[in-house]
């Protein structure tokens, strides 16, 4: 992985990261969910949004990401070892101390679960319907990256299980959202106009049986917390 950044700035990533875990503001109400701010040093956001991947190109996904499976990014194996901030962001998330500190902020147990980063582009049209993670996702930390001025409204909707929007994270660059899923845990993205990309990043912790071992970064490697259990 060739990189021009010096060797401190690589580890710094951590750092940032868990001093926003560390100062984000919990809301209990209508589920338990953490919204932060300055997740990630200020070089990265725009490192991400430098790399080389375009939108699908489909803007209605018929409310799930599904339906373009095949186009959508992940920052795996292969991606983290060919540029420079996918691998930076995976070593990040996949610090004992960064999965130490999740546990502790959302009193779960990460340890043997596996990292998984998504990179989302979403253009026009694009809508999530109301839903609430799978049972695989252990915990979901959402960040958002657009630099849009209008992107202050993209945020991840927080929602009750008819699907009326309760809250709204921010969805401006270097915003964030942390939630572990349950039977509760509504959201979605209603529709509303996107005037350019909507980007943002879904980091999860999925459970060890996580059938498409491609979407991992370390699909040989279990994070580990260092927390006793």
């Amino acid at each position: 992985m060739s990189t021009t950044l010096e060797k401190p700035t690589i580890p710094m990533a951590g750092c940032t990261i868990r001093r926003a875990i560390l100062n984000a503001t919990a809301v209990r109400t209508p589920f338990r969910y953490w919204l932060l701010h300055d997740v990630l040093p200020a070089w990265l956001p725009e490192a991400v949004r430098a790399l080389p991947f375009s939108p699908t190109g489909i803007g209605d996904t018929f409310g799930k990401r599904e339906t373009c499976n095949s186009r959508r990014i992940f920052f795996s194996e292969a991606n983290r070892e060919q540029f420079v901030a996918c691998g930076v962001l995976a070593d990040a998330f996949q610090d004992e101390a960064t999965v130490g500190l999740l546990e502790d902020l959302c009193r779960i147990r990460l340890d043997g679960g596996f990292l998984r980063i998504e990179y989302c582009l979403d253009t026009d049209g694009f809508w999530l319907e109301v839903h609430t993670d799978i049972g695989a996702k252990l915990l979901t930390f959402l960040i958002y990256l657009s630099d849009d001025p209008a992107a202050e409204n993209w945020g991840t909707d927080i929602m009750d299980a008819a699907g009326h929007v309760l809250g709204r994270a921010p969805g401006t660059t270097n915003h964030g959202l942390i939630f572990a899923p349950g039977s509760d845990t509504w959201h979605g993205f209603t529709k509303r106009p996107i005037i350019g990309v909507r980007r943002s990043l879904i980091v999860n912790y999925v459970k060890p049986e996580w059938r498409s071992r491609h979407e991992l970064a370390f699909p040989h490697e279990a994070v580990v917390s260092g927390n006793d259990s």
